[in-house]
């Protein structure tokens, strides 16, 4: 490398070249990011040493201030907790400050002038990256973050068909046929589902999965038998008593989600039904609370927790440039079989 003027300031870019790195892995040790390996960050602050490099911006001395903000609207459930958990431990790790938000009310996330202002807001206090949790990221918000680079990672987003998101999520569909197949395994015939709303790209997907075990099986669904509503208990309590008191009630019930399922054994309790000798029951997600029902509850596990995690690490390389392999991240779903499912019941 050529010596320099006394005019002449060295940059990142002639860090990176004299260490033999890529920008962005210099710019990763300027900022702190545990993510670099002690060779590698020894070459590069020798470099940084050797030309007399100075960062220009204050921010580069601070490296805890990189701050990310996660969009919610559902922070009392149980699953919200559990991926809360898993982004709060991977920006800890990252040396992030974590931001909650709401999401924002019109007219900022329907006009384009109001969620560029928005968005400004959020770049200049730091933010670097938004984590959007399982809420739609309208066109202008989605417009505004590209126009100002704030990088924007969904989880379980509610529309996957939007393919300028980076979205993370499970196999969904292959949850939904897993819990279904295993009550069928159990000889269960008539099988209904009790799911979140039909808007939701996940629920969908799960209802899909659901329906495709049936069909493999050579079951034909019961229309009456088939519920779409929200992910709540209410929801589980309200069509669980519908579902339970019909001529021919069904042996087992397949929830959307924990919460749903929940509320189905509450309906079921209070109809004096035992679970699982008269009625069997799963749910998805496998939040904490499936050890907490009587029965415990059996569920399709989400990698929760690994689902937070990966929105932080994947947001954070997207904010230094590198974007990922894919845009459709999806982490394995397992079944977690406990004591709310049973034999069906002999007639």
């Amino acid at each position: 490398m050529r010596r320099r003027g006394p005019s002449e300031r060295a940059t990142l870019a002639d860090v990176a070249r004299l260490a033999g790195v890529s920008p962005a892995t210099a710019s990763k040790v300027l900022n702190g990011r545990s993510d670099v390996g002690a060779k590698t960050r020894d070459l590069v602050l020798g470099a940084m040493a050797e030309i007399g490099y100075k960062p220009t911006a204050v921010r580069h001395q601070h490296p805890r201030e990189r701050t990310l903000v996660t969009v919610l609207d559902i922070v009392e459930s149980r699953y919200a907790g559990t991926v809360l958990q898993g982004i709060l431990l991977a920006a800890t790790s990252a040396q992030a400050e974590l931001l909650l938000r709401l999401p924002p009310d019109e007219p900022i996330s329907t006009n384009r002038t109001a969620a560029r202002a928005w968005m400004e807001e959020q770049k200049a206090s730091g933010v670097v990256g938004i984590i959007a949790l399982a809420v739609a990221v309208p066109d202008p918000m989605l417009l505004a973050a590209e126009n100002l680079e704030v990088p924007v990672v969904t989880i379980d987003p509610i529309d996957t068909s939007e393919s300028r998101l980076v979205s993370i999520g499970s196999t969904n569909w292959a949850g939904g046929r897993s819990a279904t197949e295993h009550v069928i395994k159990l000889g269960h015939r008539r099988i209904a589902w009790v799911g979140g709303p039909l808007g939701s790209a996940p629920s969908l997907e799960r209802f899909h999965g659901y329906q495709a075990a049936l069909d493999s099986a050579g079951i034909t669904p019961d229309r009456a038998m088939i519920r779409h509503e929200a992910f709540s208990v209410e929801a589980g309590l309200r069509h669980g008593h519908d579902l339970l008191a019909l001529d021919e009630r069904p042996t087992a019930i397949i929830a959307g989600n924990d919460e749903i399922a929940v509320g189905v054994l509450a309906a079921a309790k209070a109809l004096h039904i035992t679970v699982p000798s008269e009625l069997s029951v799963t749910g998805f997600d496998d939040t904490p609370q499936t050890e907490w029902t009587t029965p415990r509850l059996t569920s399709v596990r989400q990698p929760l927790v690994g689902m937070g995690r990966m929105a932080v690490e994947t947001v954070l390389r997207m904010a230094d440039g590198v974007q990922p392999a894919s845009r459709h991240l999806q982490l394995a779903t397992t079944l977690s079989v406990r004591d709310s499912t049973g034999p069906v019941p002999s007639s």
